[in-house]
C-alpha cells in the first residue's frame, strides 16, 4: 500500500536525503526553500510503500510557467519503481496543484531515462521541449581573453548595482524569446528581482553586464550551489534585440568562463533548448561538449 504525505519545512532535510536516493543530481535544502520563496507557493510530498519511504515530489505554483500550469518534480527509488509510488505522488501533487488553480503540470525527464518518459507519456504527458546539457571542463580550458566588441563596456552587477533596472529591461526582451517560454507571464520588476536575482544561488559578482553608452544591452549570470561547490551553472544570457549579432553574448560568455576558472570552479554547465540554435552554436565555439539533458513534458492533471 502506498501512502503519500505532505512535508513541512522542518522535514525538508530528510526529504532531500530521500531524493538523493532517487535522483543522482545533488541538491540542497536551501535550494528548495529558495524555490518556495521565489514562487507563489510550493509543497513537498513523500510517498511510502509498506512503511518504507520510496519516492518524493514537489509541486510549484507561479514560477516561470504559463498561467494555469504548475511545475513539478517526481522521483522514485529505482528498486521501488513499478509499484504505484509514482502514480500516487502524481495524483497527490496534481490535486494540490488543481486546488491552487492549475489544470496542467510541467516537468522534466532525464534524456538518459527512457522508462520515465514512457511512464509520463502513458499518463497523458507530451514532449514540449528538449534541453541539451553542454559542459565545459574548466581544468582543461584555457583562460579566455575577455575582449568586448567595439563600443561595449564590460562590468558586473556588483560594480554597478545602480543598473539593475537596465538588467530587467534586457530580461523583458530576452525571456519571451527563449523557446518554450513564450507563454509565461513576465514578472513585475520587484517580483523578478526577488525571484531571479536575489536567490541563494545568485551572486552580483557573477552577473556580468554589457554596456553601450552606459545603457545595459546584455547580461549573463551564473548560478552557484553549495551542493556542488566546484560547479557553476549558466543561468541566463540575454541581449536586447537591437544589439544581437554583434558578439555581445560571446563576450559575456568569456567573462563567465574567466570568472569561474579564476575562482576555482572546475566545471561549467548549461541547459540549452534545442531550438535555441544561436546559443548552442555559441557554447560549442567556446569548447562546451554535450551530455544527456532533459526532456520537458506537459500534461493534464488527472
Amino acid at each position: 500500500m502506498v501512502e503519500v504525505r505532505e512535508v513541512a519545512e522542518d522535514g525538508l532535510a530528510a526529504w532531500v536525503e530521500l531524493r538523493g536516493l532517487c535522483n543522482p543530481e545533488p541538491t540542497s535544502v536551501e535550494a528548495y526553500l529558495d524555490w518556495k520563496r521565489q514562487a507563489e507557493d510550493a509543497q513537498w510530498f513523500t510517498a511510502s510503500l509498506e512503511g518504507d519511504d520510496a519516492g518524493v515530489a514537489v509541486a510549484v505554483l507561479g514560477w516561470h510557467s504559463p498561467p494555469g500550469v504548475a511545475r513539478f518534480e517526481l522521483d522514485v527509488r529505482p528498486e521501488r519503481r513499478g509499484h504505484g509510488v509514482g502514480s500516487a505522488l502524481l495524483t497527490t501533487a496534481g490535486a494540490w496543484s488543481r486546488a491552487g488553480g492549475c489544470s496542467e503540470l510541467l516537468g522534466a525527464v532525464r534524456e538518459a531515462d527512457p522508462a520515465s518518459l514512457r511512464w509520463a507519456e502513458n499518463r497523458g504527458f507530451r514532449e514540449v521541449g528538449r534541453n541539451s546539457m553542454l559542459v565545459l571542463d574548466l581544468a582543461r580550458a584555457e583562460l579566455p581573453e575577455v575582449a568586448a566588441p567595439q563600443g561595449i563596456e564590460m562590468t558586473t552587477w556588483a560594480e554597478r548595482p545602480d543598473l539593475v533596472r537596465g538588467i530587467y529591461a534586457v530580461a523583458r526582451e530576452a525571456y519571451p524569446d527563449v523557446p518554450g517560454e513564450g507563454e509565461a507571464e513576465m514578472a513585475s520588476f520587484e517580483e523578478w528581482l526577488s525571484a531571479d536575482m536575489e536567490g541563494t544561488s545568485d551572486r552580483p559578482e557573477a552577473t556580468f553586464l554589457a554596456l553601450a553608452d552606459g545603457e545595459v544591452v546584455g547580461y549573463a549570470k551564473l548560478a552557484l550551489s553549495s551542493a556542488r561547490p566546484t560547479v557553476a551553472l549558466h543561468d541566463m544570457t540575454g541581449v536586447r534585440r537591437a544589439w544581437r549579432g554583434r558578439g555581445i553574448a560571446g563576450a559575456l560568455k568569456r567573462a563567465e568562463i574567466a570568472w569561474a576558472k579564476t575562482n576555482g570552479y572546475t566545471r561549467l554547465e548549461t541547459f540549452n533548448e534545442e531550438r535555441n540554435e544561436p546559443i548552442r552554436r555559441l557554447n560549442e565555439r567556446h569548447g562546451y561538449r554535450p551530455e544527456p539533458g532533459q526532456i520537458i513534458v506537459r500534461g493534464p492533471i488527472a
